[in-house]
């Protein structure tokens, strides 16, 4: 279900790292999910996604910043959005609800694949262009 695919570069090295790296974690919780692991593998999984997503939604921003990208305020808004939603599903998760469901799994490949295709490939263009200049 998560699967890493060349169109999905950016073209900057060290974000399309980071981005496949947020891939097989994702993938990592996904698999644990299917396999009905119990809470002690799907709340770890969660946690390590979430806490290696604020480090990429950092370093993210701090390039935003680094070139001066117009959109960052805009783009930091996505990432914090996607992050409080992640952080109600831990939060949910460790109360004893069962909300890890195969649709939420559907959400976050969605929101990752169309968050890099669209809102990540624009301020890439605009750091490429600023080092490139």
């Amino acid at each position: 279900m998560f699967e890493w695919k060349p169109e999905y570069s950016v073209q900057i090295p060290e974000i399309d790292v980071q981005h496949r790296r947020l891939f097989a974690l994702a993938a990592d919780l996904y698999t644990a999910l299917t396999q009905g692991k119990a809470y002690t593998v799907l709340e770890p999984c969660l946690a390590s996604l979430l806490e290696y997503t604020k480090t990429h939604f950092a370093a993210e921003e701090a390039l935003m910043r680094k070139y001066g990208y117009p959109q960052a305020r805009a783009h930091k808004e996505q990432h914090d959005k996607l992050t409080a939603q992640v952080m109600n599903l831990q939060k949910r998760l460790r109360a004893g609800e069962n909300t890890l469901s195969l649709s939420v799994m559907a959400f976050l490949k969605d929101w990752l694949e169309h968050h890099i295709a669209g809102s990540d490939q624009s301020y890439s263009a605009y750091i490429r262009g600023r080092r490139a200049a």
